[in-house]
């Protein structure tokens, strides 16, 4: 296929978090918030005059400072996220709003106000709090937890805007910027689609690291320039599969497993567009920040979710991606030393190969792209089995 206009600037964006976006908006005076995880809605931190920043440490290839701090039998994700911070990789912070949504990650943020890694006066770090189920008690208590530390906050330390007409101008910018992701994700649907995994990726990540008023242009137009895409002749894969699992925010990841002959079709993890681009639909009675968090709660997938509902809601999802996307099966990842994701790996594959009848490969990986010959080899075979189990069918 002809490359993509802009997939070179995009994949320049990515190779740090202050990239050349985060750096205009902040000159022209906009707040940078930035986050780690799902919990903490992305809306509330695009209020008018904020701009959301979700963390990535790209290229970290050791975390040996960060290690000293959280032991190296600790979250790789979470280890390189502070070491990138030691580096003064996120000196444009304002304010980082975290989640407790696991230890590791929780003391990766405490280490954001203990150790004081970043250079900016105006800095402030808050953590919630969120909920390990989705009923209305649950509901509740996320809405009081982020009212206090991510609304307030914002109003109180810097001055946002937080009213129901900002509120409703951040869901506005959501829904927008959901749309042109959602459109171009379906895209993946399509027989022969014109559009990789690898370039869906590293589109889904820079509307999530970049402001999203200064990167909606450069989507629109690659929309526009994907619907008319001539795709290849025939194919070029020789599988589809649905990656699933946790913090993947490193493209290459997903070039490794097409390489391998399997076209990622659906990306239901941390950072992928399942959950997160999503439309946002006001309620009758509803007030937009009651919109937001029931949104966020209703959607979340977190393997940190312990009841009953959100567990089968988790596999369903996942089920509903393989057959809208015609996935043949399902890569099911997760960080070293995840705990929630190591157990809902073991579950989640079994549930979807002994009740489902959907083929499914677990790995285990690093948060630097590391043993490719090992994980090559894993990916190679799974797109043998599914080639297989399509003879043989």
């Amino acid at each position: 296929m002809k490359d993509l206009k802009h997939l070179i600037y995009f994949e320049n964006l990515l190779q740090d978090a202050q990239n050349e976006l985060v750096t205009k908006a902040v000159a022209e005076g906009k707040h940078a918030l930035g986050y780690n995880c799902y919990y903490i809605p992305e809306t509330l931190l695009n209020l008018p005059g904020c701009f959301s920043s979700r963390l990535r440490a790209p290229r970290c290839v050791s975390t040996d400072i960060a290690s000293y701090y959280m032991t190296t039998r600790n979250c790789p994700y979470v280890r390189s996220i502070l070491e990138r911070a030691i580096e003064g990789g996120y000196n444009y912070l304002e304010a980082l709003f975290g989640a407790e949504s696991c230890a590791a990650m929780e003391r990766m943020e405490e280490h954001f106000v203990l150790i004081h890694p970043v250079k900016n006066d105006k800095f402030f770090s808050t953590i919630i709090d969120p909920p390990m189920k989705g009923d209305e008690n649950n509901l509740n208590y996320y809405k009081a937890q982020l009212k206090l530390k991510v609304v307030d906050k914002l109003r109180d330390e810097l001055g946002v805007d937080v009213s129901e007409e900002a509120m409703l101008k951040a869901i506005e910018d959501h829904n927008e910027i959901s749309r042109l992701i959602t459109e171009m994700g379906d895209l993946r649907k399509l027989e022969n689609p014109p559009i990789t995994g690898y370039e869906f990726h590293v589109i889904q990540l820079v509307s999530q690291v970049c402001p999203h008023y200064l990167i909606k242009p450069y989507l629109e137009e690659t929309l526009e320039e994907l619907k008319t895409r001539e795709p290849e002749p025939k194919f070029p894969f020789r599988a589809r599969v649905a990656l699933v699992g946790s913090e993947i925010d490193d493209p290459d990841f997903t070039k490794l497993i097409e390489s391998c002959g399997a076209m990622v079709v659906a990306d239901r993890y941390c950072f992928g567009s399942f959950p997160s681009r999503e439309q946002i639909e006001i309620l009758p009675g509803e007030s937009a920040f009651d919109a937001i968090c029931r949104h966020y709660l209703q959607w979340n997938q977190c393997a940190r979710f312990m009841d009953g509902d959100k567990i089968d809601q988790r596999h369903n999802e996942v089920r509903k991606l393989v057959e809208n996307f015609r996935a043949d099966g399902v890569i099911y990842e997760n960080m070293k030393f995840c705990e929630f994701w190591s157990y809902e790996k073991v579950l989640g594959s079994f549930v979807l190969q002994s009740e489902m009848g959907v083929p499914c490969c677990t790995i285990e990986k690093e948060y630097a792209l590391g043993s490719v010959g090992q994980l090559r080899t894993r990916f190679q075979a799974f797109v043998e089995s599914l080639e297989i189990k399509k003879i043989n069918a």
